[in-house]
């Protein structure tokens, strides 16, 4: 299994533990945060985009594998707003790689990993070019001009599902 942790920033040598901004997570305990490869394009955007993600999970029916998906082909689909697209064409990102065994799940649906104390990444990786970095992932990407209609269905969906940075998308229409 590999882990990393998604950055617009070139030069972290060591990822200190942070408090959770999260309600849902005790705040006393810092964290630092990973991903696992599976879920790795959920965050191959700028930092700040809104994004619905969405892939395939154990319990995905065969109605939405059939509604959301343009072929059996794609498993993975990555949406952003229209808006968005010239910051993303634009953004340089940098994996991050730790070491997993410093890691524990802390949700599988999501793939995220934390870590109770600091870590130092084993390598960085350079992706220039984040479309190309999704399409070889084989994942579909999506660009519209507003989420929150299939964030809506999403939601309601079988689907494993990732929603982030909504805060930032456009009015509802």
């Amino acid at each position: 299994m590999r882990i990393f942790h998604v950055s617009e920033e070139s030069n972290i040598d060591i990822f200190n533990p942070r408090i959770p901004e999260r309600d849902d997570l005790d705040k006393s305990v810092g964290l630092v945060w990973a991903i696992d490869e599976k879920h790795l394009p959920n965050f191959l955007t700028p930092r700040d985009c809104p994004r619905v993600t969405y892939h395939i999970g154990e319990n995905t029916s065969s109605h939405d594998k059939e509604v959301f998906f343009t072929s059996p082909e794609i498993q993975h689909v990555v949406i952003i707003e229209n808006i968005w697209f010239k910051t993303m064409k634009n953004t340089c990102l940098f994996l991050y790689e730790f070491n997993p065994e410093g890691f524990e799940l802390q949700d599988n649906i999501a793939g995220y990993y934390t870590s109770k104390v600091s870590q130092i990444p084993i390598t960085k990786y350079t992706i220039n070019d984040l479309f190309a970095a999704l399409f070889e992932r084989n994942v579909e990407l999506r660009i519209v001009k507003n989420l929150w209609n299939i964030s809506d269905r999403i939601k309601e969906s079988t689907l494993n599902w990732s929603i982030c940075r909504m805060g930032n998308a456009q009015p509802r229409l």
